[in-house]
């Protein structure tokens, strides 16, 4: 088998605006090293054509084992939050930047490692099909690795978290803090400040899709 350095995963993207068949090619990527370590993809998942996308950064142990985003402690936070601010999940579509997990052993746990800058660029083709298929009226991005992705490496999200801001690429984003940051913030008060913070972004992002008329 040919070594994944170097390449990235256009190669295994399919000419197709089917969520089904980008899902099933996904599963066989090996664009990066990534794949040699991870149990799965972790592909998007939701409605073909939602008006909302959630974009984080890489899967996690749970969302590894099970094969599908943000179904652990992250993934509670964020419906409940999403509950909180009327957005229903079921209309979103949840994806990461990076689709495999990325992990370093501490005794007999694994636990998530940032992916590098050139795992996220091989692996952006995959990101770039789901939102060219799914054409999302509305990105939010959660954490700062997804919303430098798609705003550029100089984004910080505790500066302009909160704001509909637009890309290079005309797509309409909104950085937030992702779930996990959240959770793991030592700091009783500052960890329900930022989940208070997130919750405010997330009814900016409701508010705005509800003004165009979008479903949520």
């Amino acid at each position: 088998m040919t070594t994944a350095k170097g390449r990235s995963a256009a190669e295994f993207v399919p000419e197709t605006h089917s969520l089904s068949k980008l899902r099933a090619a996904a599963a066989a990527c090996e664009g990066c090293e990534l794949f040699r370590r991870a149990t799965q993809t972790v592909f998007g998942e939701g409605p073909a054509h939602a008006s909302l996308m959630l974009v984080g950064e890489t899967p996690g142990d749970q969302e590894d084992l099970s094969g599908h985003p943000f179904v652990g402690a992250a993934g509670r936070l964020l419906d409940e939050l999403l509950a909180a601010a009327g957005i229903d999940r079921a209309e979103t579509y949840v994806t990461n930047v990076v689709k495999h997990f990325k992990w370093e052993p501490r005794g007999k746990r694994r636990l998530h490692a940032k992916p590098s800058s050139r795992e996220i660029a091989a692996c952006r083709p995959w990101l770039d099909a789901e939102l060219a298929t799914v054409e999302p009226a509305l990105i939010v991005c959660l954490g700062a690795t997804a919303a430098r992705a798609l705003l550029g490496s100089g984004f910080r999200v505790t500066r302009e978290r909160g704001k509909v801001l637009e890309s290079e690429r005309g797509e309409k984003i909104l950085a937030t803090y992702h779930p996990s940051a959240v959770l793991r913030t030592p700091d009783e008060a500052r960890r329900h400040a930022m989940r208070d913070e997130m919750l405010a972004d997330l009814h900016v992002a409701a508010e705005w899709l509800g003004k165009r008329g979008s479903r949520l």
